[in-house]
């Protein structure tokens, strides 16, 4: 899942962004309502951390104006304003969450897990494709009664190929979705992951593969 954290102080967005990563999220961050405003009109998030108080626009201003253009991504607000209208301004304006500052990182998490839980293209814990699972909390790829631990992004790869079955996903999509429109790493990285992939899904003897589509991208199929 990717996340878009918004944040204007940056040793707290630092913090944010570990906090995310270490829990196999991908996530960009953004310290403006101007770059929050541009980065969420792309809708490749799956959901939105923001700060009230940013520079420029704030976190209510830039949600409203997202909704106004029909981007429903799940947002939850951040900030140290507590009282009761701010809270009741923050969801008028189309948030799904609140958590007031300081809070802590478990519970940071589960708001960010049930927020996403309410989209509408809901997602279970528990993917399924043929006879393999893919468990969104543990991170775990199974077959039959064998696991195999999956890393971050081989995670955000299976999970990205598990939700959209049947369907080729080209190479730069991945590289959007996992590192963002200004990533510098090569596209080669995505076929390391993926060969990674593909030696822990032989290794659990599961009959799928992830196939290559020569000027196309990459598709999960069932073996026949």
């Amino acid at each position: 899942m990717r996340l878009l954290v918004a944040e204007d102080d940056p040793k707290l967005l630092k913090s944010l962004l570990h906090i995310f990563e270490s829990n196999k999220f991908s996530v960009d961050g953004v310290s403006t309502g101007e770059d929050a405003l541009a980065h969420g009109q792309s809708e490749e998030y799956d959901g939105l951390v923001m700060d009230i108080m940013m520079p420029g626009l704030d976190g209510i201003q830039v949600l409203k104006r997202l909704r106004k253009q029909g981007i429903t991504t799940p947002a939850l607000f951040l900030t140290a304003r507590t009282e009761v209208s701010q809270r009741v301004e923050g969801l008028d304006a189309g948030a799904d969450d609140y958590l007031p500052k300081p809070f802590s990182t478990i519970e940071l998490l589960a708001r960010v897990r049930a927020m996403l839980r309410r989209k509408e293209t809901y997602l279970p814990d528990l993917l399924v494709f043929g006879p393999v699972t893919l468990n969104r909390s543990t991170y775990q790829l199974g077959f039959q009664d064998r696991l195999q631990t999956l890393s971050g992004k081989e995670f955000q790869i299976l999970e990205m190929l598990m939700q959209t079955p049947a369907t080729i996903i080209p190479t730069e999509r991945f590289m959007t979705h996992m590192w963002g429109w200004d990533a510098t790493v090569d596209t080669s990285v995505v076929w390391v992951h993926i060969s990674n992939l593909r030696k822990k899904i032989s290794a659990l003897g599961a009959p799928v593969e992830i196939r290559f589509m020569r000027n196309a991208g990459y598709i999960l199929e069932v073996k026949p």
